[in-house]
């Protein structure tokens, strides 16, 4: 899964309206920003395997540390902790601890059964990935819904909260398009690489455009 996990990140900004959705965002990704350092440093394992799903090329060969239910509980406590050393909001906190256990939950829906439980433990999914029109489905769905409830708790103060959001929201999709109908990736190795990538432009970006945004007053 793809733009779900980011659907996550921005419908939290809901539940913690005072934590950035930078900051949420990561949280929901955050398992997919571990996992590509891990492979380039050969911890873990992805390959090449067009028709391995109907809806992806790649196979996760193996990523216990990133991707296992039990390392994705470790990750969120880690990550929460950190935030509310630093921050001290509990909401937050909490919102950021689900938001990183969120992931793991998303990709063993889409997954064929290569999630594992724990590091070396038996590994799981249900498979929506065998079904392209069905994991777009859900994913479009999730992403509006996500981009819907984010615009409902803020508001843009000027051009920069407004159209940094609406092009990092297309800007999405088109991604999601490219890599869905475009052919495999040239190597195993320009997976990580690309990730890191999209990661080091799209995390900023969104802290970026959060902050030329104003949360909308509750209604009473």
């Amino acid at each position: 899964m793809f733009i779900g996990h980011f659907a996550v990140g921005f419908a939290a900004k809901r539940i913690a309206p005072r934590t950035s959705v930078a900051t949420l965002l990561a949280a929901a990704e955050f398992l997919d920003l571990v996992w590509p350092v891990l492979v380039l440093l050969g911890l873990e394992r992805v390959r090449i395997d067009p028709g391995n799903t109907a809806f992806t090329p790649l196979d996760f060969v193996s990523y216990p540390w990133s991707h296992s239910l039990l390392t994705s509980v470790a990750w969120a406590t880690a990550f929460a902790s950190l935030y509310q050393l630093a921050a001290r909001k509990w909401r937050g906190t909490i919102t950021i601890w689900v938001c990183v256990v969120s992931h793991w939950v998303l990709d063993w829906i889409t997954h064929r059964p290569d999630m594992p439980l724990y590091p070396g433990g038996p590994r799981v999914g249900l498979g929506l990935w065998n079904s392209v029109t069905g994991t777009m489905t859900v994913e479009l769905l999730m992403f509006t819904g996500g981009i819907w409830l984010y615009a409902r708790v803020t508001r843009a103060r000027d051009g920069i909260g407004r159209y940094g959001l609406a092009t990092f929201a297309i800007l999405l999709l088109l991604i999601y398009l490219a890599n869905r109908f475009s052919g495999p990736p040239p190597s195993a190795n320009a997976v990580p690489i690309v990730t890191i990538a999209g990661a080091v432009l799209l995390i900023p970006w969104a802290w970026w455009f959060d902050r030329h945004r104003i949360l909308r007053p509750e209604p009473h």
